[in-house]
Order: C-alpha cells, then sequence, then structure tokens
C-alpha cells in the first residue's frame, strides 16, 4: 500500500484563476492606504503645508527602499527572461541614461515642498516607524519563495486610483502643490498597471499549491500593512499633537 502524502493540499483545493485574482482584489478592497484617515486629509486639503512636508520626506524613504528590493529580488533570480522584464523597475526609479527616474520626480516634489534635498535623501528626520516598515519589506522580499515576493508587489493593483485621487485633490486644495511637482504621480499612472499585470500574471502560473496561493495571498496583505503602518505614524506624528519623535523632522523649524 502506498504511503499517503498528507503534505499536499488535494488538487480540487486550488483555487481558481477567477478565485485566486478575486482573493488578491479583495485585499486592496479592504486595507488598501486609500482608506486610511491620513491619506483622506492629505487628498482633500486638510493638512498644513508643514504636515504634507512630513509625509513626503517620509515617503521618501520608501521611494528610495524600491529598487533596492527590486535588485534583492532579481539576485535571487534565474530565470534570464524575468531578471530583464524585472530589471526595468529598477530603472523606471533610479533612471537610466537621460530619463530621471522616479526618485528624482520625488525630490522634485520635496524641493518644490521648499525641503532641502540633502536633508531628505539623508533620512535622518524620517520617523522610526517608517525606516523600520521599509526595511521590514525589503527583507521580506529577499527571504520569501519568489512566487510570495513578486506577489508583494500586488499592490500596484490599486495604485491607479489613488494617483488619481491625489494629483485632483492635491492640486485642487494647495496652493503650494503644481503640476510640476505632481510628475511622479503621473508617471505612475502607465507603470503600476504594466508592472501589476506582469506580476499577476506570473504568480497566477507559478502558484501551483493552495498553501502557495494563500501565502501570495498574504503577501499582498503584508505589503497593504507595510504602506499603512506608515500612515499610521505620520498621523501619529503630525496630526495627533505633541507626538513627534526626537530627531524627526518638526515642520516649521530648520531641518537640514
Amino acid at each position: 500500500m502506498s504511503e499517503r502524502r498528507f503534505s499536499e493540499a488535494p488538487v480540487t483545493d486550488l483555487m481558481t484563476i477567477d478565485e485566486f485574482d478575486a482573493a488578491i482584489r479583495a485585499v486592496g478592497a479592504e486595507r488598501y492606504h486609500d482608506k486610511h484617515p491620513f491619506h483622506q486629509l492629505l487628498h482633500g486639503g486638510h493638512l498644513s503645508k508643514g504636515q504634507v512636508q512630513a509625509w513626503a520626506l517620509n515617503r521618501y524613504c520608501y521611494q528610495s527602499a524600491v529598487p533596492r528590493k527590486d535588485a534583492a529580488l532579481i539576485s535571487r533570480v534565474h530565470d534570464r527572461e524575468l531578471r530583464r522584464e524585472w530589471l526595468h523597475r529598477i530603472h523606471d526609479h533610479d533612471g537610466l541614461g537621460d530619463e530621471p527616474g522616479g526618485i528624482e520626480r520625488w525630490l522634485v516634489l520635496t524641493d518644490g515642498l521648499g525641503l532641502d534635498r540633502e536633508y531628505v535623501t539623508s533620512m535622518q528626520g524620517a520617523l522610526p516607524a517608517t525606516r523600520f516598515a521599509v526595511e521590514a519589506y525589503v527583507q521580506f522580499v529577499r527571504e520569501q519563495p519568489l512566487v510570495v515576493a513578486v506577489a508583494s508587489s500586488l499592490t500596484e493593483l490599486f495604485a491607479p486610483k489613488i494617483h488619481k485621487e491625489r494629483i485632483a485633490g492635491m492640486l485642487e486644495n494647495y496652493d503650494f502643490i503644481d503640476d510640476n511637482v505632481m510628475a511622479y504621480f503621473k508617471r505612475r499612472l502607465n507603470q503600476a498597471p504594466r508592472d501589476a499585470d506582469f506580476a499577476l500574471d506570473y504568480i497566477k502560473r507559478n502558484a501551483k499549491t493552495r498553501p502557495e496561493q494563500d501565502a501570495c495571498v498574504e503577501a499582498v496583505r503584508f505589503k497593504c500593512n507595510v504602506l499603512w503602518v506608515q500612515l499610521d505614524a505620520l498621523h501619529h506624528a503630525y496630526v495627533e499633537p505633541g507626538n513627534i519623535p526626537p530627531g524627526a523632522f518638526r515642520p516649521g523649524e530648520a531641518n537640514d
């Protein structure tokens, strides 16, 4: 009598492709950070310039980490075609040739908000929770199985909506925001869907067991939590009075 293998989920336990897709999208519907109170304040024009500065400065930590996490993923990939496809993500953020890249466009935003560029790139004024959350994401991509690491990028499925809201809301509600400083978000309207479509197709083809599918859904949930906790920290420090930690950016003070 052959040995029964309890460790393998039965084939019938696999989610269908449509069910798998729906499970991923349900995570965004539940917990993508467009639902966070801080973003509602930001997009609705209810923050001061100093609070918007704090958001842009802290978000730089995340922007600057994206090519590092993509490089960490590429270093693990033996499939040359996957490396070639994923490499453009690094170029999108770091730039290549005459294309300045997303990080430079983000610095145009912080420049336009009146922040010293060297201070921003030093990340000295960033909140501790921001730094911890960002590094947790890089570590996740470095350590998780490849298909799960790829899945963690799928918050890009939900990004175009928040970018559209941000562009419209901030241009309408803040006299210190103009088209030039919103260039980062306008470019991502095209880049994010392209990247998300590729990653979604990849995990649909390569998550071959129910545990792998579940781990991919959990990876999207983890990434949403990474984004959410950054806004929790901003809200606690800059919306609720008296909670800015030592060494962090303080609106209205010299921060260079």
